[in-house]
């Protein structure tokens, strides 16, 4: 085959997913359709209470119960030495000044269960049902105590306490920026907007609940561990951390088919070292599988932050300084993921594409009796992007200005680029006002007017709302490792350490080999999820493609000057004469050539074996202009999306179609956010109100009318040598405040003008129906 014609399956091409056909066709590997001889069943049993000190548990009557084969207890587990998942060191501490503070996560809960749901036994049987019985003959006697799910109400006096190290349950808290800078600024300013936002508590639901499979292999030593996850490398280092006896030689990860995502497989739960455990002291392999109300409570959450933000600005419009302060709920305890997200991670971000200098945001970890946060697409950017967003609207609502130029008057110029913001974070590349002027105009903005005089002749209100952003893009890990193997029967088999979930990562890197090998993409097989394999940080912080694709790139080059000296070798000829071309070396001038594959059989091992590691210069900025429409009907408070519009900079587009499935679906989880998604607790008992589908809404394909998506490949990034910058993420990240920028415009055209902007997520009929009958907004979270 012609370069050409593989040049058909290269990036940029539309091309098929290469995995949809064992998808389609019932040959996918999901870790729940693994069934090994032996295999064996655990269930969890949880605690129903969301505080409370375990006095007791008598198991004897679930281990007489057929087909039972094991109990395990938290008290067991601790007594024979099974560690707890402990956060990395962190640069914060807390308003005492003392270390981050944050009880011990374990397996199963040892002394104190801290959230309604919580794993305190675990049963291994013969079958699930088995299983189940007995975790239900399991008697607990606890001692229930107080439990609190609000952090404004955590942090006063006389709280429940949730560890002993932190007595206000502030696990830590956070300073950036010059607070006397800012206050200078906000006594001089000519208007100041303040807002009091919440980010609720949303559930990252995936088709494919959490999943593991552990099995012991005698004759090696070493535990199989099959897992759904983003993170297969993370997943093997926690097992080998926590479980007395193992090593990271000694622990093998292997990751299938991924149902979906979203952060919340990012890495080992505690039901993981549970399951692993089990199988190393039953020498059987032992199976769970969460079901679904175990996912809601007690797999990780997202977002859950309250915020008041404010911003001065002078007569024209231009931002002179931010303030934010923020509290997080970051749930039962304290992690590496969810401490940082709050503290650090969506700070990178806060203010955007906008030229803005001062900043002061004071933000607090707050620990509660309520399910642990951990990363939920986007991690933090959503969160901060929606403060500045709803800024930016509220300041243009405040000055009589249209929100597009008042964004316009801050933008970062492309001459200011690299940029550094006031975060320290360097922006390497970006053109924002361009970005802004296509939304616009695929937005058609000047034309509403009429659309909206034509939804007030059908009775209905129609609001426009607008988000113009940029993401933090990479986990923080800059580098990942491929290793590539040319075959004897015609194949390139390249192992990487991101990992498919859905989104089509292997279709994306076998386009990036084409690209260099000049065959078709059939002749391309790529290996994920198999940490004997290849191991790397894996797939988070929309890094796969330009930090992974990266290191296909430049394997593949590697490869191609590998082959080019086994070449001149074989062919006894220079290897600056020798070329290479769709498969096939050759010497210049001649006819005198071999075939890579030809070559390949040739070597010692039958193959050409490269092993490289790549890092990219630093995170990519992802942005873009997301315009909204919406209408409501105002006897009901129903909202229907009516237009959408998008324009995204994510560098150079390897795989166009699954880009733009990124985009749109991000957009419709940000759409969940901002309508109708939301986790809710009992206040008195720390009950979880939304544990199934019955009480937590998801966004519905009827809610949506003509996504318009567009991509801008003009501005490549330059901290890596695809051009790409990520994609995963950005359409979660701008929908959310384009689509509350509309709601709010409707509302304030409807007559409630600025206590429009009180408003608080999800923005669900009946909240928009109170608002508009009795001018009822909810009460304030800030106290």
């Amino acid at each position: 085959m012609s370069a050409i014609e593989a040049g058909r399956f290269g990036s940029g091409q539309v091309v098929r997913r290469i995995e949809d056909p064992a998808l389609v066709t019932g040959r996918g590997r999901y870790t729940d359709d693994l069934s090994p001889a032996g295999e064996t069943h655990l269930v969890f049993l949880r605690s129903p209470h969301a505080h409370a000190r375990i006095v007791s548990i008598d198991a004897a009557a679930a281990k007489a119960l057929p087909g039972v084969l094991a109990v395990f207890t938290g008290a067991q587990l601790a007594a024979e030495g099974v560690k707890p998942m402990a956060p990395a060191a962190l640069p914060f501490t807390r308003p005492d000044g003392q270390p981050l503070a944050g009880a011990p996560r374990r397996a199963l809960a040892h002394d104190t269960v801290r959230f309604a749901g919580e794993a305190v036994a675990a049963v291994v049987a013969e079958t699930r049902d088995a299983a189940q019985a007995a975790a239900e003959a399991i008697v607990i006697d606890y001692a229930e105590l107080p439990a609190v799910v609000d952090p404004f109400a955590a942090m006063q006096p006389g709280a429940p306490v949730l560890c002993a190290e932190a007595p206000d349950n502030i696990a830590a808290e956070a300073r950036h920026g010059d607070a006397a800078a800012v206050s200078r600024a906000f006594e001089g300013a000519a208007h100041v907007v303040s807002l009091e936002l919440v980010n609720q508590r949303v559930a990252p639901v995936t088709l494919e609940p959490r999943t593991a499979l552990a099995e012991w292999d005698a004759s090696s030593g070493r535990l199989l561990y099959h897992s759904s996850n983003q993170m297969p490398t993370a997943v093997r280092d926690t097992l080998a951390e926590a479980i007395p006896g193992m090593t990271q030689a000694s622990v093998r990860v292997q990751v299938g088919d991924v149902g979906g995502g979203f952060g919340m497989k990012g890495g080992a739960h505690p039901e993981d070292i549970a399951v692993g455990y089990a199988a190393l002291q039953l020498k059987r392999p032992v199976k769970w599988r969460a079901e679904r109300i175990e996912e809601f409570l007690a797999a990780t959450h997202g977002r859950d932050a309250v915020s008041r933000a404010e911003m001065a600005l002078d007569a024209d419009g231009k931002v002179l300084a931010l303030r934010i302060r923020t509290i997080a709920n970051v749930g039962a305890y304290a992690t590496t993921v969810n401490v940082v997200i709050p503290l650090l991670v969506g700070p990178w971000v806060t203010t955007s594409i906008y030229d803005i200098g001062a900043i002061d945001l004071h933000l607090t970890a707050v620990m509660t009796n309520t399910a642990t946060l951990g990363a939920y697409r986007g991690a933090g950017r959503p969160e901060a992007i929606y403060l500045i967003e709803r800024l930016m609207d509220a300041a243009a609502r405040e000055l009589k200005l249209d929100p597009a130029e008042l964004r316009r008057r801050n933008m970062i110029r492309p001459e200011q680029m690299p940029y550094q913001n006031p975060m320290a974070q360097s922006y390497d590349s970006g053109h924002f006002e361009r970005i802004l002027d296509q939304g616009l105009e695929l937005a058609d903005w000047h034309g509403f007017a009429a659309r909206r005089a034509a939804s007030e002749r059908a009775g209905k209100l129609r609001g426009r709302g607008i988000a113009t952003f940029l993401e933090w893009t990479s986990g923080a890990v800059f580098d990942e490792r491929v290793t590539i193997d040319v075959l004897p029967d015609g194949i390139v088999e390249l192992a990487s350490g991101v990992m498919g979930m859905g989104q089509g990562i292997a279709t994306s890197l076998a386009q990036l080999a084409v690209d260099v090998f000049q065959l078709p993409i059939d002749r391309i097989r790529v290996l994920t999820g198999d940490t004997d394999r290849v191991n790397g940080f894996g797939s988070a912080g929309s890094r796969s493609l330009y930090i992974g694709g990266s290191a296909v790139q430049v394997a593949s080059v590697k490869t191609i000057d590998e082959g080019r000296q086994l070449a001149a070798k074989a062919l006894e000829a220079p290897a600056a004469d020798v070329e290479y071309r769709a498969g096939r070396f050759n010497v210049a001038g001649t006819d005198l050539g071999i075939d890579l594959f030809e070559l390949a059989a040739q070597q010692p091992e039958a193959r050409i074996h490269v092993d490289s590691t790549n890092t990219t210069a630093g995170p990519s900025w992802p942005n873009g202009c997301h315009v909204c429409e919406v209408e409501i009907d105002p006897a009901t408070g129903a909202v229907a999306i009516v237009a959408y519009a998008s324009v995204n900079d994510i560098g150079r587009v390897v795989s166009p179609q699954l880009a733009r499935g990124q985009i749109e679906g991000g957009v419709a989880q940000g759409v969940g956010q901002a309508l109708c998604e939301c986790v809710a607790y009992d206040e008195a008992s720390g009950q979880a109100l939304s544990a199934s589908f019955m009480d937590y809404a998801m966004p519905r394909v009827d809610g949506f009318v003509g996504l318009k998506t567009r991509f801008d490949t003009t501005v490549p990034s330059r901290s890596n040598p695809l051009g790409a910058k990520g994609v995963g993420e950005l359409g979660t990240i701008g929908a959310t405040p384009a689509v509350v920028n509309a709601v709010v415009d409707a509302l304030a055209h409807a007559g409630l003008g600025r206590d429009a902007e009180r408003i608080l997520m999800p923005l669900t009929s009946e909240r928009i129906w109170r608002a508009l009958t009795q001018q009822d907004f909810g009460a304030s979270r800030w106290r």
